[in-house]
């Protein structure tokens, strides 16, 4: 299983962003998705979107109102981003937990990050 993100890119404030998160690769079942977003020189990466596996939607304070996950359809997952702020510049990762078989036990894949600058 592989995810890989695209969409950054350079955006002024007020901007809006959409990310794509595309799944490859043969699983039995995928769920618990999620993206992150890690700034320049911070080894954290922060939960910005997250819709587990009961299918709740959960988004931080810092960007409650503003980004919208969209649930998994088609092998793609996305992060809408709206009225973005220079703070939200980082580093975007998509993440996932899959199952090869009903037997197997859920491994977490991380996809490659997307960069995303915000300019003020």
């Amino acid at each position: 299983v592989q995810l890989q993100a695209f969409g950054g890119g350079v955006v002024q404030a007020g901007g809006s962003l959409r990310l794509s998160c595309v799944v490859s690769g043969s699983f039995f079942s995928i769920f618990d998705m999620r993206w992150y977003r890690q700034t320049t020189g911070t080894q954290q990466r922060e939960l910005v979107a997250r819709i587990t596996e009961g299918g709740s939607t959960i988004y931080p304070d810092s960007v409650k109102g503003r980004f919208t996950m969209s649930d998994y359809a088609n092998n793609t997952m996305y992060l809408h981003m709206i009225n973005l702020k220079p703070e939200d510049t980082a580093v975007y990762f998509c993440r996932a937990d899959a199952k090869k078989s009903s037997r197997h036990l859920a491994i977490t894949y991380w996809g490659k990050g997307t960069l995303v600058t915000v300019s003020s």
